[in-house]
């Protein structure tokens, strides 16, 4: 379910925050009054620091009415929503956008790959995964960040590890860091899959998703089982501004997920 072009942003009470990296706090939001539609797993919302401005997010967490969205300071209104204690109030609009088709993948061995910030859209998916172990194959889940600390939640990725098969990577490591050092690309041979039949499912920074899915095609998964959410400027978040143009998508309305076999042909084309 997406929302009505013209539905007006919804309060919702900010009621815990929790620091990830020294720029990148999680929010947990509760409505205020009535709550907006159900969420999907992928799926964004419009979410207002008042007085400041709106930002897509996307879900990073879906509890009933509440929803969590992990932000990073990167401009004014972002930097507005990471600043926030609780007890505040934002407006939120939506759903938006397309989501991750898990049940489509049923039966299948499933790849999540995240970079970055990333996994921030890709935690719902992997939650619904593990609630429903018997519905899919093997789980993988392989995470890069650029330092140690620009990881995200990271006790809890830990508690994934005895349902699923964790692997994780940074670019930068530091004097404590004892784990894998390299591109996320670099974990794919050490994944418990084959990737003929697997489902994949990326996100990250667009690099990223093109060297993962290029390799994934290499190795003979299927365009078509290959997942991936791509991000540009959004501000109406309904198809109207053009914004988010990328060839003849609106990734607002036709995204941000879409399969690699849509989204290479594009992605491929510097001036888009």
């Amino acid at each position: 379910m997406t929302a009505p072009a013209a539905a007006p942003p919804v309060p919702y009470r900010l009621v815990a925050r929790t620091p990830e990296a020294p720029d990148t706090a999680t929010l947990v939001l509760e409505p205020v009054r009535a709550a907006l539609p159900p969420f999907a797993p992928g799926q964004f919302a419009m979410v207002y620091a008042f007085g400041v401005g709106d930002i897509p997010l996307s879900v990073s967490g879906i509890d009933g009415e509440r929803l969590t969205h992990t932000v990073r300071a990167v401009g004014a209104v972002s930097a507005a929503l990471h600043g926030l204690e609780a007890g505040a109030t934002v407006g939120v609009r939506g759903p938006f956008g397309t989501g991750w088709e898990l049940p489509s993948a049923a039966g299948r061995d499933l790849l999540v790959v995240a970079g970055g910030i990333g996994l921030a859209p890709l935690r719902p998916l992997v939650r619904a995964a593990l609630a429903a172990p018997r519905e899919y194959g093997r789980l993988n889940v392989l995470i890069g960040a650029r330092t140690p600390r620009d990881l995200l939640y990271v006790p809890e990725t830990r508690a994934w590890g005895p349902s699923a098969r964790l692997l994780v990577t940074v670019d930068r490591p530091d004097d404590r860091w004892d784990g894998e050092v390299g591109v996320v690309t670099t974990l794919l041979d050490r994944a418990d899959l084959d990737p003929r039949t697997a489902a994949a499912f990326v996100c990250g920074p667009e690099p990223m998703i093109r060297a993962t899915a290029a390799e994934l095609v290499h190795r003979g998964t299927d365009p078509d089982r290959i997942a991936v959410s791509l991000e540009r400027t959004m501000h109406c978040a309904t198809g109207h501004c053009g914004h988010c143009q990328l060839g003849p998508l609106l990734l607002c309305r036709d995204g941000p997920v879409v399969t690699w076999t849509a989204a290479r042909p594009l992605l491929l084309v510097r001036e888009l």
